[in-house]
C-alpha cells in the first residue's frame, strides 16, 4: 500500500549537461498530471505528460523539468551573414566616404551574427527525459511506500478500535432482544389494563418473536467483521487499493446505519455513534491511500 503524497527527483545526462525531473504528488480522486517544461523542451511536453500518465496511478502530480549545465552547445559565427553584411557596409562606405576603412570587429557585437544550435536529436532528448522520469518515479515510490506503511499502521490501530466497539455491541446484543420482549409485554399489559380484555398468549408470543427477529443484529455484526477482515487484508497488498478501501467503507457504513435503525436501546445508540466516528476517521485517512 502506498500513500498518494510524496516527492521524487531524478536526472539523466543530456549533451554535456543534465535534464532533471521532479515529481510532487498529492491526494486526488482521479489521475491529474500537470507538466512544466523549459522553453527548450516545449515540443516534448506532450511526450512527457503521456509518459507520466502511463506510469502513474490516481492522484495529482506536479511534474517539473529543468535543464542543468551545458545542455545547449555554444553558438557559432554565421559566416554567410557576416560576409553579406560586411559587403554591404564596404559598399556604403565607398559611397559616403571613399577610402574609409571598415572594421569587421564592429559586426561581431551584433546578436544576429551568431547562430544558436538546438538540443540533441529528438530521440536522444526523449531517451534522457524517459530515464529522468523513471528515476524520479522510483524515488517517489520509495517515499510513498514509506508513508503508506505508516498509514497502514495507523489504519490497523483504528480498525482494532472499531472491532473493540463492535465487540461491546455483540456482548450486549442478546440482552437487547430480551429487553425488547419485556418492553413489548409491559406495553401491551398497560394498554389492556382495565379494559377487561386479556391478551392472546399465542398471538403475544408471535408478535414478540417478530419483534425479536426485526431487532436481531447478529447478521449485521457478522458482515461487519467480514468487511473489516477484507479491509485489513487490503492493507497488506502492494498495489493501489484506495478505491477498494473506499468501497468497503461504504459497505461498513451501511451496516452501521442498519444497526442504528434496529436498536432502540440508548446504550447501543451511543455505541453506534462511537463506531460511526471511528469509521469516519478511517475514511479520512483512506483518502490519502493510492
Amino acid at each position: 500500500m502506498k500513500s498518494m503524497t510524496g516527492f521524487g527527483a531524478g536526472d539523466a545526462a543530456l549533451g554535456t549537461g543534465r535534464v532533471v525531473v521532479e515529481i510532487r504528488s498529492l491526494n486526488h480522486r482521479y489521475l491529474d498530471v500537470r507538466v512544466r517544461v523549459p522553453p527548450e523542451l516545449l515540443e516534448h511536453a506532450v511526450f512527457v505528460e503521456q509518459l507520466a500518465r502511463g506510469s502513474l496511478d490516481r492522484g495529482r502530480y506536479d511534474l517539473g523539468v529543468r535543464l542543468e549545465g551545458n545542455v545547449l552547445p555554444p553558438p557559432r559565427l554565421s559566416r554567410e551573414r557576416i560576409a553579406a553584411l560586411y559587403a554591404d557596409l564596404v559598399a556604403l562606405a565607398s559611397e559616403l566616404s571613399p577610402g574609409a576603412a571598415v572594421s569587421i570587429e564592429s559586426l561581431l557585437g551584433l546578436p544576429e551574427m551568431f547562430e544558436s544550435r538546438g538540443l540533441a536529436e529528438p530521440e536522444a532528448v526523449r531517451s534522457s527525459l524517459a530515464a529522468a522520469i523513471a528515476a524520479a518515479r522510483a524515488a517517489l515510490d520509495v517515499m510513498r511506500s514509506d508513508e503508506g506503511a505508516a498509514l497502514a499502521r495507523d489504519l490497523r490501530s483504528r480498525v482494532a478500535l472499531a472491532r473493540a466497539t463492535i465487540s461491546r455491541m455483540e456482548q450486549s446484543a442478546p440482552a437487547l432482544v430480551d429487553a425488547q420482549r419485556r418492553r413489548l409485554r409491559a406495553r401491551i399489559e398497560r394498554l389492556l389494563d382495565g379494559q377487561g380484555i386479556e391478551a392472546d398468549p399465542g398471538r403475544l408470543e408471535t408478535e414478540i418473536a417478530l419483534l425479536s427477529e426485526r431487532s436481531d443484529v447478529s447478521e449485521e455484526l457478522v458482515r461487519l467483521a467480514s468487511h473489516l477482515d477484507q479491509f485489513e487484508a487490503l492493507l497488506e497488498m502492494p498495489e493501489a487499493v484506495g478505491r477498494r478501501l473506499d468501497f468497503l467503507l461504504q459497505e461498513i457504513g451501511r451496516e452501521i446505519n442498519t444497526l442504528g435503525s434496529k436498536s432502540q436501546d440508548a446504550e447501543v445508540a451511543h455505541i453506534v455513534v462511537e463506531l460511526k466516528a471511528e469509521i469516519e476517521r478511517i475514511r479520512e485517512q483512506v483518502q490519502n491511500v493510492e
